[in-house]
């Protein structure tokens, strides 16, 4: 029998009422707002309300760099934190929400995968509860406040060349990426160059997954800076009158949603920020109620670790306050071999025939990957635990190199099935995982608030990337002594790059070493908290494949959603 899809897997899910999963969690009944059978609110003083409960161990879930088609973070995940009541424990789980985008392109979903989902599957794929949509709306309420403000005299002298700020859309769509507003007559509008990016990429998304309650929002909206003047004098949403509106669209947004796995444990959704140039983490307030909630919080951290963990560490840490008591790494046979350099992975195609063949040494030298990303969270001062995500027609001598690897690194590792087993599948991925966070951590943020933007990033350039250092285009120099001298200096990096390579080069696999990180701008995301420097070309709208998910994507005779993966 040929295995079922994910769909039809969560189409059979017992869900459990969200009222036990809730009680479950000790989340308060009142606390509770019912969206519909399958999701619902839960009210940001459930924070007050649990703060004196146990705090779960707190473990970050992140991966070796991944190939185009993913690793299977979000699915080891949802597994592990399934696999906890198997070994004796309970878990909740945070994850992002799914953007539409990737859902009806070519990635699919972020429910996770086969017997380890998020339920109900079609629902957390498609608009949840509406908070992608109050993003979009929050983000596009404020672009049109700056065109009226132009168009009604420009009284706080906005710079047309130097608007920074865009609209967004929860959609792939490149003919957008680039656009001219305001054509037509004298009623429609001051003409200028603009663009959309993906809603994910929105700084109101990231934001969003900041805020640790309704009124740092507030405040974070009002820091928003959307342009400047010609004497290079930023200008906030506040100084337009946007922030308050901002705020109250994303009134119901800030709410986490509390949802169910295959195995009834708690997940909480909520936020997707863009992993390559924001955060990539869930949000802050879901973790601030998850931490209370059973023996274990698990939260997915974007990409590799040197992308999503080394944020989640310097960011989100940063703010939440709450530290890491062990992490996860996530590694494939496949994703090992294809940094060795000898494959080329393209996705939506078939995998070369030579990567499925038994080759130990091939997934030792490609190891070079993982053996950088364990020394990532051990400079972080975190414990981490090699998740070994086994594949069918996986090799018995290939997986015995990944745990020599973690070996050579002092890490445990585990090998576990739990896409095709749920959480029974990781239950020696739990055992390990619990014996790490029993550790002592020694967490600590790479850089101090008080270090200067520029040795922020050749911190994390050279200790996390293996970069030898960093070079400037005059641009970004100019632009890093703006920010300063505006007070954004203090302000954590978040540094756009390519995930598909611990380098700034897509192409150079492995651990590359003897190579300079070029940053071409700089960008300031002073609402969310964090300067982005930018190296490489960053796509933050993507576009339709050739054959893209959503031509497959519709319903049946009785109405059911099907090809949704």
């Amino acid at each position: 029998m040929p295995f079922p899809s994910d769909l039809e897997i969560a189409s059979q899910a017992n869900l459990a009422p969200l009222s036990d999963i809730a009680a479950a969690a000790d989340i308060p009944a009142e606390c509770l707002e019912p969206y519909g059978s399958g999701a619902a609110k839960i009210t940001l003083d459930a924070i007050e309300k649990m703060a004196d409960r146990p705090r779960a161990r707190y473990v970050v879930v992140s991966a070796i760099t991944p190939t185009p088609l993913g690793e299977g973070k979000t699915t080891t995940t949802v597994g592990l934190g399934q696999a906890f009541q198997h070994i004796g424990k309970s878990a909740t789980i945070t994850i992002r929400q799914p953007s539409m985008g990737p859902t009806f392109g070519i990635k699919g979903g972020a429910a996770g995968g086969g017997y380890s989902q998020v339920v109900p599957m079609e629902l957390l794929n498609l608009h949840l509860t509406g908070d992608m949509h109050a993003v979009t709306a929050a983000h596009n309420l404020c672009s049109a406040m700056v065109d009226a403000h132009l168009y009604h005299g420009n009284e706080a002298g906005f710079d047309l060349h130097n608007i920074t700020w865009r609209r967004v859309l929860d959609v792939n769509d490149r003919s957008l990426r680039n656009i001219t507003l305001g054509l037509g007559g004298r009623l429609d509008g001051i003409p200028r160059e603009s663009g959309f990016d993906i809603t994910a990429a929105s700084e109101v998304m990231a934001a969003l997954a900041l805020a640790t309650d309704l009124h740092d929002l507030r405040a974070r909206m009002g820091r928003i800076v959307l342009g400047y003047t010609k004497d290079g004098t930023p200008i906030t949403a506040e100084a337009i009158g946007a922030a308050g509106s901002m705020t109250v669209i994303l009134r119901e947004a800030i709410k986490p949603n509390l949802m169910q796995t295959l195995e009834n444990t708690p997940a909480l959704v909520h936020t997707g920020p863009f992993g390559n140039i924001a955060t990539g983490n869930s949000s802050i307030v879901a973790d601030r109620i998850g931490i209370h909630t059973g023996d274990y919080l698990l939260t997915e951290a974007g990409f590799g670790a040197d992308m999503g963990a080394e944020r989640f560490f310097n960011i989100k840490c940063r703010y939440s306050g709450i530290t890491p008591d062990a992490a996860v790494l996530v590694a494939t046979v496949r994703g090992l071999k294809a940094h060795s350099g000898n494959h080329k992975i393209v996705a939506g195609k078939d995998l070369p025939p030579a990567l499925l063949e038994a080759n130990p040494d091939e997934v030792h030298q490609g190891g070079d990957n993982l053996r950088k990303q364990l020394e990532n969270m051990k400079i972080h001062g975190v414990t981490p635990v090699v998740a070994i995500n086994v594949f069918p027609g996986d090799h018995d001598e290939d997986i015995r190199a990944i745990h020599e690897i973690a070996e050579e690194y002092g890490a445990r590792a585990a090998v576990s099935t739990h896409f095709s087993d749920g959480g029974r599948g990781a239950a020696e991925l739990a055992t390990a995982v619990a014996e790490a966070a029993d550790e002592p951590s020694n967490f600590e943020v790479l850089y101090p608030d008080e270090m200067a933007l520029k040795d922020k990033i050749h911190t994390v350039a050279t200790k996390v990337y293996g970069a030898d250092g960093v070079s400037y285009t005059p641009a970004a120099e100019k632009q890093l002594a703006t920010y300063t001298d505006a007070g954004f200096g203090h302000l954590p990096v978040c540094i756009a790059k390519t995930h598909l390579s611990i380098s700034a080069f897509a192409e150079r696999k492995g651990a590359p070493t003897g190579w300079t990180l070029p940053v071409r701008e700089v960008r300031a995301s002073v609402g969310a908290g964090f300067v982005y420097p930018i190296c490489g070309d960053m796509r933050t709208m993507p576009g339709l494949g050739t054959k893209p998910a959503a031509m497959s994507i519709d319903i049946d005779a009785d109405g059911n959603v099907i090809n949704l993966s």
